[in-house]
Formats: C-alpha cells, sequence, structure tokens
C-alpha cells in the first residue's frame, strides 16, 4: 500500500497548484438503483480480506465487489453505525444494538446485544458510532458510551452530549459538547482539553499530526492543532473551505488528509492542508454530502454519502478532468503547450485556466481533430481547416478541410505532409509564414499517414484502401499512388498504418501485418499478432520507448526497450467513456501521458505501474439444492435426485473489481466460463459424479486459486436398483404371460390350421367338382359341335342335292325346249309348268332356312339387325357363302349364271359397306 500510495503522490505533485475541483483521482458512484436500500449510509466499515458493509437508512448493505445484499434489523429501523471484527458486523440501531454473524447455511443472523443491559431501557438513544480499542467494542450515542467485553457492557455517563469518540496511539477520546474532550481510562472519563474554544462545538474528528501533535477538526469552526497543552487554529488552506461547508467526517494516508463535508464533497490535500484535489457533484460525484468514509489498506476510500456510495481509488496512478457541465463533448486530442492545457474535442478547442476552469476558444466550434505542436507553434487540424492557435484564439493556416494528421517529412527541415478529408497537403515554413499547397493526384480522405522514407510515405484511407504514395524532390506534387489493397492486404477496411521499429505495419480488420519490401506485397505478422494481439491496434503518437494499445477491455501499454515492461489501465476505470475508433493517447509531459475521454480525459505516469492484484479465491456463499439452502457439510449427505436444480451463490472477501468462473475441467483454461453476478444456476441434472471448480479473476487476466465442489445426483428410479427390481419382476411377469399368450397361440394357430386345412379339403373338392362339370361341359360341347358339323355336312349335302336336282331339271327344261317340237304342245306346256314348278319350289328354301339357323344360330336375325336392308336374295346368297359354296354351286340354287352371282356379289359387298374385306371373311363373325 506504501508503494501504491507514493505512486500517487509522485503524480500529485504536478497538478499540486493549479488542480482543483475538475480534476480527481478515478471514483465509482454506486446509486440507490445499484444498491436497492434506503438514500443515506452512515457509516462504512471494511477490513483486509472482507467485503465492505455499510450502515443504510434500510438495514445493512453488504457488498463483495459484485453484489449488495440488504440484512434488516429485526425493528426495522434505521441503522446509524456498523464496524466489521473478526466474522462479526456490530451495528447500532435506534433503541437497539448488536451484531450479525453467518449461521452454518452462510446466511447473517442479528444477535441483539442490548439484551445485556439489565435495568436500565434505552430512552430515545440512537447509536452513531462504534469503536474498537483494547479487545472492546464501544458503542456511542448521544448520551452514553456502552462499552462490551467479555460479553458483558459497562455503560458510561458523559457529563454531557457524546459528538465523538477517537482512538489515537491507543488512547480513547470522547468529544463532548460542553465539557470539551476526555480520555478514557480504567472505564473513568479523564479531562483532557477543556479549553473554552472548543466548548459548545462539535469534534469531527481528532488524529495525531506531526512532531506528536494533534489535529482536531470541528464541524463549522475548522481544524485546531493542540500541541503542550496548547490549543491554537491550524493554519492551512484548507480551513476556510472546511469552516464555509461544514467539515463531517476525516480519513488520512501516509501523504494525503480527506476531509468530508456536508456541503461540498471531499477536499483531498497534502499534509500542509493543501488542495490537490476536490471530489463533489460538479465533477460527478452523485452528491456533496459526505456521511461517512472508510480508507482501506489497499488504497480504497469509500465514502457514504446522504444519497449513493462511492468509491476512490487512492492507490491509482491515474488523474482524471471530468467536465460534467456536458459542454466539452468527446475528446479527440489534448496537448500541454507552454504550460497551458489545450483540448480539442467534437464541440471546438478549448483551454484550463490558471484555476483549471474550461473555457472556450473562440470561432472554434466544430471538430477538433489534431493538435500538434511544430516548430514552437501550435496548429489545430480542424473539420474547417487548420488553424495556428497564439494568444488563444485562431488563425487560418489552410482551408482543406478535416485536417485528420500531421507528419513531418524525414530528414527535410519546416516540411509537413497533412491528411485531410480532400487529400495530402503539404506545409513549408519560408520565414515566419507557412505556404500550403495541396499535393494533387487524390481527393481521397487520409486518416493514417506515415514515412516510409523522405520520399515515399503510405497513407490509409479514412474507411477503404492503403495507397503507397511518392513525392516530387520539393514536395510541390505528387509523383506516383499506387493502392495496395490487393498487393496481399486481408482486408481493405479500416486500415491503420504505423511505423513500428522502420518497419511499415498495418492493422486490418483480420489482423496485423507489414510491408516486404524485396517483394513488393504485403504479408502478415505473426509476432505483433502474437505480441500485440490480433483485435488490438495501436492508438500513441510515434514514440520510440513506449506503445499504447487498444485492447477489448483495456489500454495496454507496451515498451520495446525496457524488458516485461507492462502497464493496463483496464476497463474498470473506462467503462463507457472511451471515443470507440477514435481513441488517442497524447504526449503530455515527460512520462506523462493522456488519454482523451467522453466529457474529460485522464492522465497516467508510465514510469509508474498500476498494481495487478491477484484476487482472493472465491468461496461458496449459500448453496441451494431445489430452493433449500444447504451447508458446505451437508452437500455431500444430501439426496440430489434426478433433475434436481442447484443455485451456487460465489462470494469474496474483498471489494476489488473481480468476476467469478466455472468450470467442469481445469485442464485447458480456455474452457473457464465467465458467471454473471455471482451466481450459477444448474436447472434439471442429469445423474452422475459433478466435480465443479470456481475461481475469481478480474480485468487484468490473473486468476486466484480455484475451489472445488463435488456433489453426486442420483439416477432417477427407472435407472437405479427400485427400477431394476421392478424391470426384473416386470420381465417375469412379461415372460410368464409371453408363455400363456404364446401356447394359446399355438392353439389357435392350430385350431386355425385345421379349419384351414378343411377350407381347403373343401375347396380342392369343390374345385374338382368344377372341374369335372367343365369336362362334362366340354364333352357335350364336343359332341354339340360334332353335331353342328354333321348338321353343316347334312346341309351342304340338302344344298347340293337341290343344286343336282335343279342342274338335271333345268337340262331337262332346255332339252324339252330345244325338242318341243317333238311333244303335243298341251303336254310340253304341262311338263315345262313341272319342272318350273320344282325348280322355285319355296318349300325347300323354308326347309333350308331351317335347318341352316339350326346350325348357325340366328345368323339371319344378326345380318337383318344390322343390314335391315338386305333382301330375301340378299340373305340366301350370305348363307350360301357362309357355307363356302362355290359361285358355279350357287347360281343353280339361286338359278341364275354364274355372272350373275359374282354381280350380286357385288353389291352385297357394298350394302355391307365392304370394300377390301372378303365377303366370306366379313360373314364369319355372324
Amino acid at each position: 500500500m506504501r508503494k501504491s500510495i507514493y505512486i500517487f503522490f509522485i503524480l500529485v505533485n504536478f497538478f499540486c497548484s493549479v488542480l482543483n475541483a475538475q480534476f480527481s483521482p478515478y471514483f465509482k458512484n454506486y446509486s440507490i438503483a445499484d444498491y436497492n436500500a434506503g438514500n443515506q449510509n452512515w457509516g462504512l466499515s471494511k477490513t483486509d480480506n472482507s467485503q465492505l458493509y455499510v450502515a443504510n437508512n434500510s438495514g445493512l448493505l453488504t457488498f463483495d465487489g459484485i453484489k449488495w445484499t440488504l440484512s434488516e434489523m429485526p425493528n426495522k429501523t434505521v441503522m446509524r453505525s456498523v464496524l466489521h471484527k473478526e466474522g462479526r458486523i456490530y451495528v447500532g440501531s435506534y433503541e437497539e444494538f448488536g451484531y450479525w454473524q453467518k449461521n452454518e447455511q452462510g446466511v447473517l443472523e442479528y444477535h441483539s446485544l442490548s439484551d445485556l443491559i439489565k435495568g436500565q431501557p434505552f430512552q430515545d438513544e440512537e447509536f452513531w458510532q462504534i469503536t474498537e480499542w483494547n479487545d472492546a467494542i464501544i458503542f456511542r450515542s448521544f448520551f452514553n458510551i456502552y462499552i462490551y467485553k467479555d460479553d458483558k457492557i459497562e455503560i458510561i455517563h458523559p457529563p454531557s452530549t457524546t459528538i465523538s469518540c477517537h482512538v489515537v496511539d491507543n488512547q480513547f477520546y470522547v468529544a463532548t459538547l460542553r465539557h470539551g474532550i476526555f480520555s478514557l481510562k480504567n472505564n473513568k472519563l479523564i479531562p483532557f482539553i477543556t479549553e473554552e474554544v472548543l466548548k459548545e462545538k462539535k469534534v469531527s474528528f481528532i488524529t495525531n499530526y506531526q512532531n506528536n501533535r494533534l489535529l482536531i477538526g470541528t464541524a463549522l469552526h475548522g481544524c485546531f492543532i493542540y500541541e503542550n497543552n496548547k490549543l491554537f487554529p491550524w493554519q492551512a488552506p484548507i480551513n476556510k473551505e472546511l469552516k464555509k461547508y461544514q467539515l463531517n467526517n476525516f480519513s488520512k494516508n501516509n501523504n494525503n488528509l480527506m476531509f468530508g463535508t456536508i456541503q461540498n464533497g471531499l477536499y483531498i490535500t497534502n499534509k500542509k492542508g493543501e488542495i490537490e484535489f476536490q471530489v463533489n457533484k460538479e465533477n460527478g460525484l452523485l452528491n456533496n454530502t459526505i456521511l461517512g468514509q472508510k480508507l482501506t489498506n489497499d488504497g480504497k476510500l469509500w465514502l457514504g454519502l446522504n444519497s449513493g456510495i462511492a468509491q476512490i481509488d487512492m492507490s491509482s496512478n491515474l488523474v482524471f478532468y471530468n467536465d460534467s457541465s456536458g459542454k466539452l463533448g468527446a475528446v479527440y486530442d489534448i496537448i500541454n503547450f507552454k504550460n497551458t492545457t489545450y483540448i480539442g474535442s467534437n464541440t471546438g478547442l478549448y483551454y484550463l485556466d490558471k484555476e483549471n476552469k474550461l473555457e472556450f476558444i473562440a470561432h472554434s466550434q466544430g471538430q477538433v481533430w489534431d493538435l500538434k505542436e511544430i516548430n514552437g507553434q501550435l496548429f489545430c487540424g480542424h473539420n474547417n481547416g487548420t488553424y495556428l492557435v497564439e494568444h488563444k484564439k485562431l488563425k487560418l493556416v489552410s482551408s482543406h478541410a478535416g485536417g485528420w494528421v500531421i507528419k513531418k517529412v524525414p530528414e527535410r527541415q519546416n516540411i509537413y505532409v497533412q491528411g485531410t478529408y480532400v487529400g495530402l497537403v503539404s506545409y513549408k515554413k519560408e520565414g515566419s509564414t507557412w505556404q500550403v499547397k495541396h499535393l494533387g493526384a487524390t481527393t481521397n480522405p487520409f486518416r493514417f499517414l506515415v514515412f516510409e522514407n523522405k520520399s515515399t510515405a503510405w497513407a490509409a484511407h479514412a474507411y477503404k484502401g492503403l495507397y503507397r504514395i511518392k513525392f516530387d524532390v520539393n514536395y510541390d506534387s505528387i509523383v506516383s499512388i499506387r493502392n495496395y489493397s490487393t498487393k496481399g492486404l486481408n482486408s481493405e477496411y479500416n486500415v491503420r498504418v504505423y511505423k513500428i521499429k522502420n518497419d511499415i505495419c498495418f492493422k486490418t480488420n483480420e489482423g496485423w501485418q507489414k510491408y516486404e519490401a524485396l517483394r513488393d506485397s504485403i504479408v502478415d505478422a505473426p509476432i505483433l499478432n502474437n505480441e500485440f494481439g490480433k483485435h488490438a491496434y495501436v492508438i500513441s503518437e510515434e514514440n520510440e520507448n513506449i506503445l499504447s494499445l487498444k485492447q477489448e477491455l483495456s489500454i495496454e501499454f507496451k515498451s520495446f526497450n525496457t524488458i516485461n515492461y507492462q502497464m493496463i489501465v483496464t476497463d474498470e476505470y473506462l467503462k463507457n467513456r472511451l471515443v470507440i475508433g477514435y481513441e488517442n493517447i497524447s504526449n503530455f509531459n515527460g512520462n506523462q501521458l493522456a488519454l482523451s475521454l467522453n466529457d474529460g480525459f485522464l492522465i497516467t505516469d508510465t514510469s509508474k505501474k498500476i498494481l495487478n492484484k491477484k484476487p482472493l479465491k472465491p468461496f461458496i456463499d449459500n448453496f441451494k439444492l431445489n430452493g433449500k439452502n444447504l451447508t458446505l457439510d451437508h452437500i455431500n449427505k444430501e439426496d440430489f435426485k434426478y433433475k434436481s436444480n442447484v443455485s451456487i451463490g460465489l462470494t469474496v472477501d474483498a471489494t476489488a473489481n473481480h468476476f467469478f468462473e466455472y468450470t467442469f475441467d481445469t485442464i485447458s483454461p480456455t474452457k473457464w466460463i465467465a458467471i454473471e453476478n455471482e451466481k450459477i444456476e444448474l436447472n434439471n441434472l442429469t445423474e452422475g459424479d459433478y466435480n465443479l471448480y470456481f475461481r475469481s479473476n478480474n480485468s487484468f487476466k490473473n486468476p486466484s486459486e480455484a475451489i472445488n465442489l463435488n456433489f453426486n445426483v442420483s439416477p432417477p428410479w427407472y435407472r437405479a436398483k427400485t427400477g431394476y427390481v421392478l424391470y426384473m419382476l416386470l420381465g417375469l411377469l412379461i415372460m410368464a404371460i409371453f408363455y400363456f399368450l404364446h401356447k394359446g397361440k399355438i392353439a389357435k394357430e392350430q385350431r386355425l390350421l385345421q379349419l384351414d386345412l378343411e377350407k381347403k379339403q373343401a375347396i380342392i373338392l369343390k374345385e374338382a367338382e368344377i372341374e369335372n362339370e367343365k369336362r362334362l361341359i366340354s364333352i357335350r360341347n364336343e359332341g354339340l359341335k360334332s353335331e353342328v358339323k354333321l348338321k353343316s355336312k347334312q346341309l351342304a349335302n340338302n344344298a347340293m342335292s337341290l343344286v343336282k336336282k335343279n342342274e338335271t331339271l333345268t337340262n331337262l327344261k332346255r332339252e324339252f325346249v330345244l325338242n318341243r317340237n317333238s311333244f303335243d304342245t298341251e303336254l310340253y306346256q304341262k311338263l315345262l309348268k313341272k319342272i318350273d314348278g320344282s325348280l322355285g319350289q319355296k318349300d325347300e328354301w323354308k326347309i333350308f332356312e331351317y335347318n341352316f339357323n339350326q346350325v348357325h344360330e340366328d345368323f339371319f336375325i344378326g345380318l337383318k339387325k344390322q343390314f335391315p336392308k338386305l333382301t330375301h336374295k340378299d340373305l340366301k346368297l350370305c348363307a350360301y357363302i357362309k357355307m363356302n359354296m362355290l359361285t358355279k354351286e350357287i347360281a343353280p340354287l339361286m338359278n341364275i349364271s354364274e355372272r350373275g352371282v359374282e354381280t350380286h356379289r357385288y353389291r352385297l359387298k357394298k350394302k355391307l359397306n365392304l370394300d377390301k374385306e372378303d365377303l366370306q371373311t366379313f360373314l364369319k363373325i355372324y
């Protein structure tokens, strides 16, 4: 701690003559919304390796660096005082005092000590202060002092209202309102300082001071020095402020005094009482009333406020400038020029006057990008152009908009090149004036610029692209400009270009690369990726010794000259204040660097390191199984059922910035998982052994030792012994059921087989019967066919007989005709008539038609139905053709010539609509 306080003291020496309310060490506010309790915080207590305990309007607040926990008093009254001592948290309230202590489940329980007082009830007393002295705990109200020791309480009655109690060099002092200051010896009050000057004055603190003197502070009358039994006012600058704003409390370290006031926040002075810093509402404190303060051995000053709590880091080498007015805006560059601090922001250019008040430089409104001292002159790169700052006024040098960056040309005197919104601009100093000229060739906006040599530079486009540029000898124009986006660059977007150790290096979206001159190409730079980090980029000015890197959660300072040099400013100090994408660190004064922030900036001394303290290992604050609290001793004895829910609350005996991590495997550090807040929930756990590891970590990635927790989750009943017995019984039952079912099934199958056999036999018999019937039908059909064939043959024979008969009669008739003269005319006519009658007998045709229908069923009916226009002769011809009779056989039957038959056949085909199809083939279908 002494080392860190010494670092802080060295840093503030630079500011002690000029700092006022705007400058302050780092502090962090905790609002009512953060701790979720009452607004007023009356007292604070913290010992080494303990949590913070706060006496709040609503009860006891506990803070482990992550979570706030509130414990209410049994009587629900306001808590006025608190003191932590060896696991007990002593508290004082209205007509009640006692202590809180954790039980076996890790839950705080309240134990009253008021019951030890017999026969002396409290009379409207509140206990405003608790002090430890000589193994005793002393509670103070305005009326009495209660000494608790060896489970007994002894009461001391001061002669007037008790204002405060203090331990100095193991002496216990009691300050009263009307009777001065007493010392406590053998539980008796001995007058110590009884001078009139202290009467009716409220003593806020008593402490030892330089050369064995006492420094005594009063609420409205400042501080006094007590030396050689004499009391006289302290001649220090702070005394005027304390009288004006009402001193309320006090603390100190080896180099500083801290005075808490009612009306104007906290004053931090040196040993002489000269104000170095003030922390109040003007620079960000929640309010100006300091109700209590506690300085811990790790250099953290805790403040209890009228509304909220604050922590001030007295051990840090960081000093912040905060503008709470909001007019400064986002800061982009800072420079200490001729002992004046100039600040360039998005709202304009400002400077700090002798009292460190923020002053605006007229006509500078707008974005300021760059502040640079060149040849004893201050250049301001502005959105509207580039200006010289002379006597806190602006003088336009260049009208080219957006002066992002300006660099000196190597090996050339008084020649500079600037990257602007509209390309590159050269500056040459001739006498006392600057000659400015746009170099032409391109109007690309160049935000980053470095020189490879005196004639070549590299320029990165503000958004996309990388260019290598060559200039003429006089820097009047650009000789060549080449786009290197396609020469191996991993990504052409958001390129940053730097010169590191004489190498031209590039930071892209994909990591670090560098220019390889022999190959005239851009190659990966694994060394830089490993050393800096793939996603880190440089945010500092060119410096031979130290580079400042923007990491994901910190700002890191590295030195190429000092082995193992590393300083880190963690996200704890920078959260929500960095100007993302435009982070900038400026050389401020010697080893001091200034980091631009929103609404201000911070200054750090690179010759001193920020302490990287390993966090304490965590412990389990509470363990819940399905909502039931368990002690650590009972965890292994408890039955963790399948699908149980486990809640594990972690804490640590500290308030330093940290977070918790857990893993199921310590072999691979990448498997550590960050825990949100302080609790891990494991729901619906399956069976098995759980081997959990927990540790604390911080922004420095410096984890604590791990702690281990083991428990076993039982399998569900259906995978336990009970389940297996049930499975066995169920298996036997299933086997028995299966046996009987199988037996029944076999019997049923046998019955079914018998029935099936009978059915098949019946079917076979039926099929045999049907087959027999088919055979009989076939035989009958064969007989019928034979009969038809026979009848057809008979019919043909009859037809042939008719033909022969008709032929005979025709021949006979022909002979009669030829020899008619040989016969009597009457006889001739009679014979001829009989012959003609025999040739044309109709009965013969009817008989033929009947017999033909018997053989060829419904032949004539079918033809007549389909072809109703067929004549009697047509039907005859069809019948004869159906019987396969030749033309010469048909002619005599029809009593016509053979040609007549052919003619008739032709006409018949027409009637039947036959063209090419044979008539005989057609008639077969009927």
